[in-house]
């Protein structure tokens, strides 16, 4: 089989889903479509439109393949989530959106079940931030629809189930804090057999394996003439990571950022992780454990923007010198349940008489100050490498490189969720010479400001923003 020009790729995102097509000798995307991922609130819990994203799925690859064309499929989600089917490939149960909330009664008991973080680097998390946290509830809540369970798939690998009929699970999303998977041993955790799922975990498979080919209805849908490949898939975090594993030696760090910040530590230590603080160890394509921590920091933007209005930048620059001068801070955190300050409630601080400038200047220094403790949290060292949107905000990445004191690189374009799908068909690596070292901020009494809003941030202060 000839390697494929142009690949599709299934991009579902927490927030928004897309299907591309990229120039594998270029990897480079040519051609895009775009959607929200809708969530259902019920019943019998919230849970994503699955068949909305199947019909935009099949609609982009119809009009994909018509212009400009493509010979093989890749896939990337989100993590937490997984897809339960019953012994005809039917959903035994809706396909669970992880920031639902259990009865305490549920959460108490899977508490006390869980494996300890030694053995999985699996922090516990909010909601079904634990993918084993939701195969607990639907087990414990519906009984009687889990037991029709035949088959449990990890989400990029549902797709690829519903393009090729193979079913498979794999480690990058097994591996993002489920607490199914011991990243350090390469298995599945003590979880798996408390919770009697191993007979029903799709059989593992690499995310640089081909599953099969598009059946030959889905082959008719879509209107391909002749066999497509489909790949095994990734998890998207580890999709973007994969791009800058190849060719580069560590240390390096990595933010890819979208709704949530994650951050990698490429070269890092496993062994001072703090589970209290959301790090924890992430896989990598290859099965080898990264050293990661996250926020939900693209939710927070979202959540600035409807309170303060669009950023703007130079104005926000310019008021950096007063925001600093004045301790104008803002506190974590704004999207609550995660994050190196768990339990934190967001406020302002010193922000009475403060113009929207100030404000926004203050909201990037949190920005900045965020990643900053992730990337310290996993011990990263050597230059870190920004994508996604936090790397078109030049505000806050001069602080961020200000504060860091080592290289802070913005890479152009969107999170590279796409492109390292597309290398797992073969797609090129992109250019590594495409992003620009940040300027650091030149602020006198940053490193002040910072150590302030360290110390208070580190308190547990309840007060709401």
């Amino acid at each position: 089989m000839s390697p494929p020009r142009k690949v599709a790729v299934i991009d579902i995102g927490k927030t928004n889903a897309k299907v591309v097509v990229l120039d594998c000798a270029l990897s480079k995307e040519i051609a895009e479509f775009r959607t929200a991922n809708r969530v259902i609130s019920g019943p019998p819990y919230p849970h994503f439109h699955v068949d909305g994203l199947w019909d935009f799925i099949l609609t982009s690859l119809v009009a994909l393949g018509r212009e400009p064309g493509f010979d093989a499929i890749s896939i990337t989600t989100h993590g937490a989530c997984a897809v339960l089917l019953d012994e005809d490939g039917a959903l035994a149960l809706p396909v669970l959106d992880y920031e639902h909330l259990y009865p305490e009664e549920i959460r108490r008991d899977y508490a006390a079940i869980r494996p300890p973080f030694a053995e999985t680097f699996s922090p516990a998390l909010a909601g079904g931030l634990n993918l084993g946290a939701q195969l607990h509830y639907q087990k414990t809540a519906f009984p009687a629809a889990f037991s029709r369970v035949k088959t449990i798939l990890t989400y990029p690998q549902y797709w690829a189930f519903r393009l090729t009929g193979v079913a498979a699970n794999e480690v990058t999303s097994l591996g993002c804090h489920t607490d199914l998977w011991c990243p350090r041993d390469d298995h599945y955790s003590t979880l798996v057999d408390t919770l009697g799922l191993r007979d029903s975990l799709a059989p593992l498979r690499s995310a640089f394996d081909v599953l099969g080919f598009v059946t030959p209805y889905i082959a008719g849908r879509i209107g391909v003439p002749g066999e497509v490949p489909v790949e095994c898939g990734i998890h998207d975090s580890n999709a973007s990571l994969l791009r800058h594993l190849i060719g580069r030696e560590g240390p390096f760090a990595v933010v890819s950022s979208g709704t949530w910040v994650v951050n990698f530590a490429v070269g890092g230590d496993l062994d001072h992780l703090d589970p209290t603080r959301d790090t924890l160890a992430n896989v990598d394509a290859y099965g080898r454990a990264t050293p990661s921590s996250r926020f939900m920091g693209g939710r927070e933007f979202e959540l600035l923007t409807a309170a303060l209005g669009p950023l703007d930048q130079q104005a926000a620059m310019s008021a950096m010198p007063a925001a600093i001068a004045r301790q104008i801070m803002l506190l974590p955190n704004l999207a609550e349940g995660s994050g190196p300050f768990p339990g934190r409630r967001a406020f302002w601080l010193n922000a009475e008489n403060a113009s929207i400038a100030e404000r926004w200047a203050a909201a990037c220094l949190y920005l900045a100050l965020m990643t900053d403790t992730c990337l310290c949290l996993i011990g990263a060292g050597g230059p870190t490498l920004v994508e996604g949107p936090f790397a078109q905000n030049r505000v806050a990445l001069a602080a961020l490189a200000a504060l860091l004191g080592r290289d802070v690189i913005a890479l152009a374009g969107d999170t590279g969720t796409s492109q390292g799908a597309a290398l797992l068909a073969g797609a090129s690596p992109a250019s590594a010479d495409g992003g620009a070292r940040v300027a650091p901020l030149a602020a006198i009494g940053l490193h002040a400001y910072a150590d302030s809003w360290r110390s208070i941030s580190a308190r547990r202060d309840k007060k709401r923003a």
